[in-house]
């Protein structure tokens, strides 16, 4: 078990990123419940990237349910097609948000959160949870994150 993180100094995100996902998958490599996974790997991204909220939403019925997230406090329910995390989750796929108030339809948990990155994990061909991920910073998501946010939700439904 790991009882902390070396992450990167470097101000390249790809090296923290570099740094970090081989950490969350030893991490998680080991540990079957999921609660304690999406845990650890929420506490790992905040910190490892330095992001201003992180957190996952779990498909329960017809709305996703707020799971284990690191941040200010956050909506606990969203329904199907309902802001970002909504949105990833009925069209399956990432969704990145350069400012959130240019979002049709943006549910705004914190008005501090300025971009968003939200991605779906599969478990069965369809979406069983939604990373999502705020920053207080306009257009501070790109590429870099959505390639390696990816990786680690492949890595979650690993564990699914």
């Amino acid at each position: 078990m790991a009882e902390n993180l070396i992450v990167s100094t470097s101000t390249d995100k790809q090296e923290r990123y570099d740094s970090l996902l081989p950490q969350i998958e030893a991490l998680i490599s080991y540990e079957d419940n999921l609660v304690a996974n999406l845990s650890n790997i929420a506490a790992a991204l905040r910190y490892g990237m330095n992001f201003f909220w992180v957190g996952f939403y779990v498909v329960k019925e017809a709305q996703l349910v707020l799971g284990p997230f690191q941040g200010p406090i956050a909506c606990t329910r969203i329904a199907k097609g309902k802001g970002v995390c909504g949105t990833a989750w009925s069209e399956k796929r990432t969704v990145l948000v350069e400012n959130v108030d240019e979002f049709p339809g943006h549910i705004a948990c914190s008005s501090d959160s300025k971009s968003e990155i939200v991605l779906p994990a599969f478990k069965n061909e369809e979406v069983a949870l939604i990373l999502d991920v705020d920053s207080d910073q306009l257009n501070d998501f790109d590429e870099i994150d959505q390639k390696n946010l990816e990786k680690l939700m492949r890595l979650i439904e690993g564990k699914l």
